[in-house]
């Protein structure tokens, strides 16, 4: 036996069964027993701090007992409140009633639509909005087409945990009914979607991706499901994400890359991304702790935003990191991402981190008067591209340069050791699903790896609670330190996984947005990120339309999924 396997076992045996100890340990915690704990917590004591210690830390088995048999829901949120605003600063509080986004009338042709127009799937959230105030379309139209879209191709790329046919087509009548009476309630009025399968969703079951909970129902709907229904929009499927909000595996396959169905879609919103990039919803919403918008955006070639963290109500959502999770939509556009947005962000008495402050997009036509960072090793006079990636986005540089934006060089610098502060996450997470982990009902899950969830949860277990408090600590010491740098930029453009990047903005909560730039040699999509001040969603999606306008690379299709349904048809 190695001393790492004796240091678990012992431990194990510490914190799961007191009666272990009583009856069969004739020197419970003693100061033997420490000493070869010692290593773990990597602090020598003597033999004479051991003894003062043993007698405390014999008492610990029975408050651990007592914390099991306190039945505590997955939603019950610490008594702490992470809050990403800077010391000396307050978060912008006024508010804008919804709708605040408004935009010109899009051309979508003649308003008539073939009986299989395979257009309509990939069209914009303007196009179809005016579609269906022209007549050339009813909400119930729309939602059985994109009902048999997600049917036919759903299982393709195992995007999808289940059709919501029946309340998609109630609440699509429903929208047409007011519509008819000049009822419009926004841009979202009438138009379906997918939510991440996290977002509790009443009398539908609710998976969380994963075996153990593949048949969960949860008694509430999410509040972000909430002001989706109060903007009118129409949920049709709950889509899939790798299990417990971890990578692209679910209790069911893989979810796949639309362009590339040999790769998976990356995670863990797979489901959302691959459904949207694939023209099986308009848009979806998903959720980010850690790159889980970021990644699949990329990947599959989607537009999506991680917003400020607080921005969007997290209640109804499964909880990874009370202090990392946010919600925001994955879409095809900027342009889409600020009108769901627009919907879903504001505070909510039911999630105590959440924000009500401003947003206000306008479109923009250049870049002009905007300082925008970038990473120094593109912008140095030597430099020149070793691989595809770094042309693509020299070539991106160059559209933000021509569109009229000032670019500094920009690094983002500290000392701080962040090599650890993965565990900030995988602490939280194992307390998150501490039952999952004692029940044994982790080995259900489907992807087994070191470095997958069920691992991940029990080495948690040993991590300290005095460096978990240091490390949140850091955090906090990282959080001014980067507000400080960020002012002197409007924003930055970077690679999305550039550096430290992702870990330092998911960190401190500013936003990112990805959009698509281009593609890889063998034909598959890989974006950029802009990275906004902290509840500055409007400039970057502003910044980004105006980018991607420029590219163009968002209006080209995955192949494999530009075939048409019949739309008049009133049944999936």
């Amino acid at each position: 036996m190695t001393v790492r396997s004796f240091l678990i076992g012992t431990f194990l045996g510490a914190l799961g069964a007191t009666t272990y100890f009583i009856v069969f340990s004739p020197t419970p915690f003693s100061s033997s027993w420490l000493a070869q704990t010692d290593a773990l917590v990597d602090i020598e004591f003597t033999k004479e701090e051991r003894d003062q210690m043993s007698d405390d830390i014999a008492e610990y088995p029975d408050v651990f007992e007592s914390l099991r048999n306190t039945p505590i829901a997955n939603e019950v949120a610490p008594a702490f409140v992470f809050n990403p605003i800077p010391v000396g600063e307050t978060a912008p509080n006024r508010t804008t009633p919804y709708p605040s986004v408004s935009l010109p009338e899009p051309s979508t042709g003649d308003y008539s639509l073939s009986p299989e127009d395979s257009r309509l799937a990939f069209m914009s959230l303007n196009q179809l909005q005016t579609l269906m105030e022209r007549g050339a379309l009813t909400s119930v139209e729309l939602t059985t087409y994109v009902l048999k879209r997600l049917e036919l191709y759903g299982k393709t790329l195992e995007s999808v945990t289940q059709l919501l046919d029946q309340r998609a087509l109630s609440q699509a009548q429903k929208m047409d009914q007011e519509r008819a009476r000049g009822q419009v309630r926004g841009p979202l009025h009438g138009i379906p979607w997918g939510a991440k399968d996290l977002l509790a969703v009443e009398n539908t079951r609710t998976t969380w991706g994963a075996t153990p909970y593949q048949n969960q129902v949860i008694d509430e709907t999410a509040t972000v499901v909430k002001k989706l229904d109060d903007a009118g929009a129409v949920l049709v499927a709950k889509l899939t994400l790798g299990a417990l909000a971890y990578g692209d595996i679910w209790y069911g396959g893989k979810t796949r890359n639309p362009w590339d169905l040999e790769q998976g879609s990356s995670g863990s919103s797979a489901g959302s991304a691959a459904s949207t990039s694939a023209g099986l919803v308009p848009f979806a919403i998903g959720t980010e702790t850690l790159g889980s918008i970021v990644s699949p955006s990329v990947r599959t070639g989607s537009s999506g935003l991680r917003p400020t963290f607080g921005r969007v109500s997290r209640h109804g959502a499964m909880a990874l990191s009370w202090t990392m999770d946010k919600i925001g939509p994955i879409t095809r556009s900027m342009e889409d991402a600020a009108l769901v947005f627009d919907a879903i962000h504001g505070a909510d008495l039911l999630d105590a981190t959440t924000f009500d402050a401003p947003f206000e997009y306008n479109r923009r036509n250049s870049l002009d008067g905007l300082t925008i960072g970038i990473p120094s090793t593109f912008l140095q006079e030597s430099y020149s591209p070793e691989t595809w990636r770094d042309s693509l986005f020299m070539e991106t540089i160059q559209v933000a340069q021509e569109a009229g934006a000032t670019l500094v060089s920009f690094d983002f610098e500290h000392n701080l050791p962040l090599e650890g502060m993965f565990s900030l996450l995988t602490v939280e997470a194992a307390a998150a699903f501490d039952e999952l982990t004692r029940s044994g009902e982790d080995d259900l899950m489907v992807w087994q790896e070191p470095q997958a969830w069920p691992n991940g949860f029990r080495a948690a277990r040993f991590f300290p609670a005095v460096e978990w408090i240091q490390l949140n600590r850091i955090r906090s010491m990282l959080i001014q330190t980067i507000h400080e740098q960020i002012q002197k930029v409007d924003m930055i453009l970077a690679p999305p996984f550039w550096n430290q990047n992702l870990l330092i903005t998911n960190l401190t909560g500013h936003p990112s947005v990805v959009l698509p730039h281009g593609f890889s040699p063998d034909g598959k999509p890989t974006g950029v990120t802009l990275i906004g001040h902290l509840f500055d969603e409007q400039r970057i999606l502003e910044a980004g339309h105006v980018i991607e306008q420029e590219l163009g690379v968002n209006r080209q299709l995955p192949p494999i999924f530009t075939g048409g349904v019949s739309i008049r048809s009133t049944t999936p």
